[in-house]
């Protein structure tokens, strides 16, 4: 299952784990990304806090948890090659994984970008 934020980013769900990007629409929007600063595996984060800090040739832009719950990966290849966010925003540069705290908390995003 796949939901979408707002704020444009998107998480997929397989049991009570998830991953989490931003959308195409909002990699366009930030335009090229130069730097990525992502969470500590092991922080706990509410549902709407700032988790990550995308920077590009435009500004620096937060990235918001859509859900409550545990950072147990992130996408370190990030760290020494940020492209995969430019190109494939909505696949291979996802930027963590989260444990779900509240799984009821998906019923507050939507289905469509």
């Amino acid at each position: 299952m796949i939901k979408f934020t707002d704020s444009h980013e998107w998480i997929k769900v397989e049991g009570n784990r998830a991953t989490v990007g931003i959308t195409e629409k909002a990699a366009r929007e930030l335009g090229e990304v130069v730097y990525v600063e992502l969470p500590q595996v092991g922080k706990e984060v509410r549902a709407g806090a700032p988790v990550v800090i995308l920077e590009s040739t435009k500004a620096a832009t937060d990235i918001y948890s859509p859900v409550s719950g545990e950072i147990v990966e992130v996408n370190q290849k990030l760290v020494d090659f940020i492209e995969p966010i430019n190109q494939s925003p909505e696949q291979e540069g996802w930027l963590f994984k989260i444990h779900l705290s509240n799984p009821k908390e998906l019923n507050l995003l939507h289905d469509k970008k």
